[in-house]
């Protein structure tokens, strides 16, 4: 498979998602939000096999382990930050003492001083890709996060910007800003978000999936008795996550995966480079960040490109099975 374009800059036709890499973090109800217990030289080889199998876009957030994902990144790529493009997002207050979330910001002066906080923690004197992290952020008031971007683009710290956003009302009003170069939305075969995806390449935007393995009820290792650590986020039934219910896998999805398993796994495939392979057969503006956690991983989802996308029969046919 050919690379991607991120704007000016051509990348693998996946990422990788550094959200569970960061460990243990909490909201402000100490409720989990990260993915349990995590070995940071686990977590560095991981990375560093990416960069050998081709990768080399990397998607964090600072509230990630409360910034223990940026630190582990920016470990991981010193002495080879010239061969990553790397995302980071803003927008949440976090405490990295106590690992909790502690709100929002949207100042300007929050902004700068959360950025320089990142280039800190990822040891780099720029961020390629500044995403806000705020999903259903008013639409009517982006313009002083603008404003706040294009400064920073003109001082240097960062190179281009994004929106993690789910709403086609959000990306509308961000689209036209002069550094926006993608939006990041959830979107996977069982959990479609086709709006954003039209409106991506109708805009000339990168499309970045997050979620596209369905927080891992697409990675084909949980069943209807699958039960989950206690620390994992997936125990504790945020109303945006819809894959896993009290710690266990949805049946509801389960039974649709059954329904199309055979297609996703065609050619060899596994179930998550099928899952893969659906997202890159809905465009060449798709990029995909599947999230990680050792080097195993890393190598299984890499290892889709080889097979590339599902052809247009295949995806017409998933259309029809799960409508």
């Amino acid at each position: 498979m050919q690379l991607r374009q991120l704007g000016e800059w051509k990348v693998s036709p996946l990422g990788l998602g550094c959200w569970a890499i960061g460990g243990p973090f909490f909201d402000q109800d100490n409720k989990p939000c990260g993915w349990g217990k995590v070995d940071d030289a686990v977590s560095i080889s991981a990375i560093h096999a990416a960069l050998d199998a081709g990768i080399n876009f990397f998607d964090t957030a600072a509230v990630y382990g409360a910034g223990h994902s940026e630190r582990v990144l920016g470990k991981a790529l010193a002495n080879k930050r010239q061969q990553a493009i790397i995302g980071t997002k803003f927008g949440l207050e976090f405490d990295e003492n106590s690992k909790t979330i502690s709100g929002i910001f949207d100042q300007h002066d929050a902004i700068i001083r959360h950025c320089e906080n990142s280039l800190k923690r990822l040891g780099t004197e720029y961020i390629d890709l500044y995403q806000l992290h705020l999903n259903d952020y008013p639409a009517e008031n982006i313009g002083q996060i603008i404003e706040s971007l294009e400064h920073l683009v003109k001082v240097g710290k960062i190179r281009a910007y994004a929106w993690s956003t789910d709403f086609l009302d959000r990306a509308k009003a961000f689209s036209s800003a002069e550094h926006c170069i993608a939006f990041q939305f959830q979107n996977n075969v069982l959990d479609q978000n086709n709006d954003l995806v039209g409106f991506c390449a109708k805009h000339n935007k990168t499309a970045i999936n997050r979620g596209p393995l369905a927080t891992g009820l697409l990675s084909g290792k949980y069943h209807h008795a699958s039960i989950l650590d206690k620390d994992d986020i997936r125990c504790i039934n945020p109303e945006w996550l819809k894959y896993f219910i009290n710690g266990k896998a949805s049946p509801e999805l389960l039974n649709k995966l059954a329904g199309i398993q055979s297609i996703l796994t065609s050619k060899g495939r596994t179930v998550n480079q099928g899952a893969l392979a659906w997202i890159w057969g809905l465009g060449e503006h798709t990029l995909p960040i599947p999230g990680f956690r050792n080097t195993a991983q890393v190598l299984s989802n890499a290892a889709a490109i080889e097979h590339g996308p599902l052809s247009k029969a295949q995806m017409q046919e998933i259309k029809q099975l799960l409508n």
